[in-house]
């Protein structure tokens, strides 16, 4: 009773309790549209795949005239991919789906720095490495990039020294720090995920997967 009579006669009290309760309240709601937004993303991500693939090879023609053959993988194939995180990125169509899981996310920096990486190193050509590897630098590793990976300053510091006469290792302590970072923690997540369940399944293909 007197607690509540204190209440009353503070200023404000009742006020400003129901007003927190309701900013807590359009908290949550704002967390749940999020959730369902980011389900949505998943599935039309899924859907699109689905819809750009099929059980069997379907092979289509580049401007070079080369084809090459794009398909969906079956439960049994996708299943691997939770034996090991390299079985997922070996597969073209486990790295798409990785891919869009981590954008998702907003971390598809991880993953777009990793294959960077894995570009820089098959460069042959001394010119094109130092080019590409300021590339790098400035889109994944300065301060403020516009694809800025977490890793710590002195490992930055290192690499913006190590440019100024780029070799194929520039980039190797970022690389193998960001693939622990996906492998700890975005590839579990994404084995969970509604995204890489769907693809367990054995659904049957649509007449638009079929291409019918």
């Amino acid at each position: 009773m007197q607690s509540a009579m204190l209440l009353a006669l503070r200023p404000g009290g009742r006020h400003s309790e129901r007003g927190g309760r309701r900013r807590g309240e359009l908290e949550e709601a704002e967390k749940g549209r999020m959730k369902r937004t980011i389900i949505k993303d998943w599935k039309k991500r899924l859907s699109y795949f689905l819809q750009n693939s099929s059980a069997s090879s379907n092979v289509k023609a580049s401007k070079g005239g080369k084809h090459h053959a794009y398909y969906r993988p079956s439960p049994e194939e996708a299943r691997l991919w939770a034996e090991a995180f390299d079985e997922l990125l070996a597969n073209k169509y486990g790295l798409a789906a990785f891919r869009a899981f981590l954008k998702s996310e907003f971390c598809e920096e991880n993953i777009e720095f990793w294959l960077a990486c894995e570009d820089f190193k098959k460069t042959k050509s001394p010119q094109k490495l130092t080019s590409k590897a300021k590339k790098i630098y400035n889109d994944f590793i300065e301060k403020e990039a516009p694809k800025e990976i977490n890793i710590d300053f002195q490992t930055k510091n290192t690499i913006a020294q190590n440019i100024q006469e780029a070799t194929h290792t520039c980039f190797s302590a970022a690389q193998k720090r960001v693939y622990s970072l996906m492998e700890n923690n975005s590839y579990p997540r994404f084995l969970e995920s509604e995204f890489y369940q769907e693809l367990c399944k054995k659904t049957p293909i649509t007449g638009a997967a079929q291409g019918t």
